[in-house]
Order: C-alpha cells, then sequence, then structure tokens
C-alpha cells in the first residue's frame, strides 16, 4: 500500500539507568521520540501511513486537526513538505502549558495555513467547510484532512509495525518478554494501532511466546474521548482493514478479543487535557536525573508517573513507549500579530504572561497587537 518514508526505524530499546532504584532487568524505554531528527515522537508512523495515501490520491494540500499544542500538528507542519504536500491545521484552544505554547508557535511558522476555531466542538463543521472549499478551488490540488492525532484505521497502520517492530527487537534479545507496555492515549491511535499489531505478533509467533502483554493506556485526555469503546473500535476497525488490504480474513480480530489485554490508566489525568499534575512534574525532574528522553506536562510526563509507579511494584519487566519528540524544534522568530489568526495571539499572550517563569532566556514574544 502507499507509505511515505519519513522515520528511522527500529527506534532503539534502552534500559532504565541502575541509579533510578530500578533494578535494569525491569524497567525498558521504546524510544520513538528519535523516530526522526527533523521531529520525532508517534506521529511519524502515523503520518508515513496517511502522507502514503494523500499523496496517492493526488492530493498536495493536508490539514492537521488538534489543539493548539498538537504534537500531530507540528509533525504535519515539519514532515508534509518532504513528500510534497502542503501544510494546514484546523486548531482550537487548550490550557497554556510551555510544551503548549512552542509546539503552536512552530505550526503558525511552518504551516502554509492555520484556522483558529474557538472550541473544540466547531471542528466537524470546520473540517466539511474546508472538505468543500479543497473540492471547489482547484488551486489547493485536492485536500485530505486528517482526523485528530490521525485516529483512524490507516493512520493506526503505523503502530501495527512498531508492535511488530518491538517483537523483532524481543525475538533478537535486545530486551525481554515485557509483562506491561505503558503508552499515554490522547487520540487512541497509537494504543489501537498497538493492540493490533501485538496480536498479530502473537499469531505470527515472533518475541511474545512466552508472555500475553498487558497494554497500560494512560490517560491524558479524558472519557469519552478515551473510552474503552472508542479505542477498542478503532483497533477492530483497523484489523478488519488489515484483513482486507492483504485478503486474508483470519486478520480481522473482534473488538472483544483486542480489548482483553486493555488497561486504562485515569490515575494520572489530574484536572484535564493539557493541566500539569505533581506527579508528572516529579516523573519529569526524576527522567531528567536519569539522563532519559524529555517529557511534557501535556502527555508523556503523566505516562511516565505511571510507568514509574509500575516499575516500583512489579518484579516483572516493563517497557514505556515514549512518544515525546526528542529532536530540537526549529527556531521562531517573533511573528507580527497579523500573520497568525488573532485567536492565537491572544492565546499566545496570554501564555506568556502565565508562564513568564518558564520562558527559556532569550526567548522572543509575540510582536503587535492582539486587536
Amino acid at each position: 500500500m502507499p507509505w511515505a518514508v519519513l522515520g528511522e526505524f527500529p527506534t532503539p530499546v534502552t534500559r532504565l539507568p541502575a541509579s533510578g532504584g530500578i533494578p535494569a532487568e525491569l524497567g525498558f524505554v521504546k524510544r520513538d521520540d528519535l523516530s526522526s531528527p527533523v521531529y520525532g515522537g508517534n506521529k511519524v508512523r502515523t503520518l508515513e501511513a496517511l502522507f502514503g495515501e494523500a499523496v496517492a490520491r493526488g492530493s498536495r494540500t493536508i490539514f492537521a486537526t488538534g489543539a493548539y499544542g498538537s504534537n500531530h500538528a507540528v509533525a504535519t507542519a515539519l514532515h508534509a513538505p518532504r513528500v510534497g504536500l502542503s501544510p494546514r491545521a484546523l486548531l482550537f484552544p487548550q490550557p497554556e502549558s510551555w510544551a503548549a505554547l512552542e509546539n503552536l508557535r512552530v505550526t503558525l511558522a511552518a504551516s502554509d495555513a492555520v484556522h483558529a476555531l474557538p472550541h473544540w466542538s466547531c471542528l466537524p463543521f470546520a473540517m466539511l467547510r474546508e472538505h468543500r472549499r479543497g473540492v471547489r478551488q482547484s488551486d489547493l490540488g485536492g485536500v485530505t484532512l486528517m482526523p485528530p492525532g490521525g485516529a483512524s484505521p490507516r493512520g493506526a497502520l503505523g503502530y501495527v509495525s512498531a508492535a511488530l517492530e518491538l517483537a523483532e527487537q524481543v525475538e533478537a534479545g535486545v530486551l525481554p518478554e515485557p509483562a506491561r507496555i505503558v503508552v499515554g492515549i490522547g487520540s487512541t491511535c497509537t494504543t489501537a494501532g498497538l493492540l493490533v499489531g501485538l496480536d498479530l505478533a502473537r499469531k505470527l509467533g515472533i518475541g511474545f511466546r512466552s508472555t500475553d502483554p498487558e497494554l497500560v493506556a494512560v490517560r491524558v485526555t479524558p472519557w469519552p474521548v478515551t473510552s474503552r469503546f472508542r479505542i477498542t473500535r478503532l483497533a477492530a476497525r483497523t484489523a478488519r482493514a488489515l484483513a482486507a488490504w492483504a485478503r486474508d480474513p483470519a486478520l480481522a480480530v473482534s473488538a472483544g478479543r483486542l480489548g482483553a489485554r486493555l488497561s486504562l490508566d485515569s490515575g494520572y489525568l489530574g484536572r484535564g487535557y493539557g493541566r500539569a499534575t505533581d506527579a508528572g512534574r516529579a516523573a519529569m525532574q526524576r527522567w531528567t536525573e536519569l539522563g532519559l528522553p524529555p517529557l511534557d506536562t501535556t502527555y508523556s510526563a503523566k505516562a511516565a508517573a505511571a510507568f514509574l509507579a509500575r516499575c516500583e511494584s512489579s518484579t516483572a519487566p516493563t517497557l514505556f513507549w515514549s512518544t515525546k519528540s526528542s529532536a530540537p524544534l526549529p527556531p521562531t522568530r517573533a511573528a507580527s500579530a497579523h500573520a497568525v489568526p488573532p485567536r492565537t495571539v491572544r492565546w499566545i499572550e496570554h501564555a506568556e504572561r502565565v508562564l513568564a517563569r518558564e520562558l527559556p532566556p532569550g526567548y522572543q514574544p509575540l510582536g503587535g497587537a492582539s486587536g
């Protein structure tokens, strides 16, 4: 099937340093933060499938959708031009954080257009509007609109592949068979793909011979976005799509079977999406002391807190899936306020005031008036 080559795979697996107080044979990190030097993290695998489809369909314009600080939007802005696609975005507000502020500035600088929505509930209507506009305007050259996080059966294929990659690493002795895999869950795409890929690896007899690993999905977005029904339904749709593409009905798996090894952990969500937690901040500090890849308060810190807690209470190997890019973001200059949507100007200026103590030395505030 059509595929865009964006990442550098397989990504490595590292052991937790012995100085961390967790036995080295029990804690492991799958380094998808290193999936690309351009911009890594979990979205690279998803975009390989979605960009491949868009190019094959003749699209020249592709829209990312999500919150202001969306990793998916940043990844789209930085990777789409590599395959000849014009990156655009439909974004809605979220709570202020340094990671969200940094991501939004890069998305604004690297995208050909960004449309700021007043609320997440406006997204379906905005997507319909852009679809109709793309049909009418030939200058856009065909438009592809991706759901938030790329959460679709084709997008989830990237993490079906990732699960098979991990199984091959287990087979090669890079790490022992993990009893559990801990990953943050936001849009559900990564988790759904891993469920299908782990099931497929077991069918093929790769890697997981004596264990049936539990997939622990740590909620960073609340129910119902991360409801068990939505996750397992996307996983089942992905399995059916894979069965159709491969012309092998045996690959279709029920949602019940795929969800049997899924555990959802809501204990680290805190006050909601984008809201930092004390446990997440503590995990970030410990992560830094151990020399591990960077975390952010919105996504990966909450998942890392859950991972560390499980490592400390278990005698079986546990794997953390690192989904936050560790590649440095390209520098952005202070933009003129009229060059970006007024709503994002106001949000950025407010975030800069709220986060004044967290802004790094040399940070250039957004210029111009918000209007």
